[in-house]
């Protein structure tokens, strides 16, 4: 049985739906990330798991209990917003200890498990310090320690690192990741980025006009999107129409392999860009380079092709293998083109 289950939710705004037939299951103790672009109800499902938004339709069911109707304070959730939502006027400590205040605990215990709380998020020192004389990083340990202190049965992360810089981000990626880890709590984190969601969850939940496409691990949703969305959202992708007939599939003039699964007819034939070999002579496909650019480990190339556009992402091993005018070879194993019927979950 699942720990949180979300059953046909539904948030409609008059005429215009945010989230549709939203079903999910969350196991105990995992790691969930709600990945997808801006508008796409991923936000507003956190809402209404938080009590913050009442669905349309649907239920929520957290260990057995059904808490569609309950309010933010009774279901007892751990929150942590994009801006922290840190009191300026009150201390690190002051901070940590309202919610625990807010439950009616006494002082003594309040300031032990507030001790505990800065400790595990290494605040240990900064208890009498204000929200100003932080950085980005340390206001960010301060909002999870608030929200861990009440011992919630589940924590929820509504983009937790939009403010931090780049370096800052990987950096409390990894803390947030060995944290949870460490207290094995239920997550659920709302995020666009692509990178932070393979990185820290244990399966991602891909959103898309209110509707969910593709629930998997982050290297299954990787390896084998469900479709067209799935494969350019969550890193970049190579999609071509082709027509799956035989033992290969018929892209424009070409014939190129695949592992069908059964499939025929209108398909998109889709192919990584990291999966592509550049080759001087022969290959599946001949194109002109158009462009190349250095990523520091790796150089994306893309190519003029019969089929179309295509890119193709070679590890950086010195000087790169072609540059702009060069006409050269693409090829790929057939095991890692991705077949998926046309107009299916994309």
């Amino acid at each position: 049985m699942a720990f949180l289950e979300l059953e046909g939710l539904n948030k409609a705004y008059g005429e215009f739906i945010a989230v549709q037939e939203c079903n999910l299951s969350i196991g105990e103790g995992e790691f969930v990330c709600l990945l997808g672009p801006s508008g796409c109800g991923k936000t507003t499902t956190l809402q209404m798991i938080a009590g913050f938004v009442e669905p349309t339709m649907g239920r929520i069911v957290l260990n057995g209990a059904d808490i569609t109707h309950l309010g933010p304070s009774k279901r007892g959730l751990g929150i942590v917003f994009q801006s922290y939502a840190l009191f300026p006027h009150m201390t690190v400590a002051a901070n940590v200890s309202f919610g625990l205040e807010m439950r009616g605990m006494p002082k003594r215990d309040r300031q032990e498990r507030v001790a505990q709380m800065l400790d595990l998020v290494r605040l240990k020192g900064f208890a009498d310090r204000y929200p100003r004389q932080l950085s980005g990083g340390q206001r960010q340990r301060v909002a999870l320690a608030r929200a861990l202190v009440i011992e919630p049965s589940v924590l929820l992360l509504d983009e937790p690192m939009g403010a931090l810089d780049a370096l800052l981000r990987e950096e409390m990626q990894i803390e947030l990741r060995s944290l949870q880890k460490r207290l094995g709590i239920t997550t659920i984190m709302v995020t666009h980025d692509q990178v932070e969601a393979m990185s820290l969850a244990d399966r991602v939940v891909l959103l898309n006009n209110g509707r969910i496409e593709q629930v998997a691990e982050p290297f299954e949703m990787y390896e084998r999107p469900s479709g067209r969305f799935a494969s350019t959202f969550l890193g970049k992708s190579n999609v071509l129409a082709g027509n799956a007939s035989g033992a290969a599939v018929q892209v424009g003039n070409l014939e190129l392999p695949a592992e069908r699964g059964g499939l025929s007819g209108a398909v998109d034939y889709m192919i990584r860009p990291e999966k592509i070999a550049l080759t001087e002579i022969g290959g599946l496909v001949r194109g002109q380079v158009s462009a190349r650019v250095f990523l520091g480990d790796r150089w994306l190339y893309q190519l003029d092709t019969p089929i179309g556009p295509m890119l193709v992402i070679d590890s950086n091993v010195g000087l790169p293998k072609a540059i702009e005018g060069n006409v050269v070879g693409l090829t790929w194993a057939s095991e890692n083109a991705r077949l998926v019927a046309r107009g299916v979950a994309s």
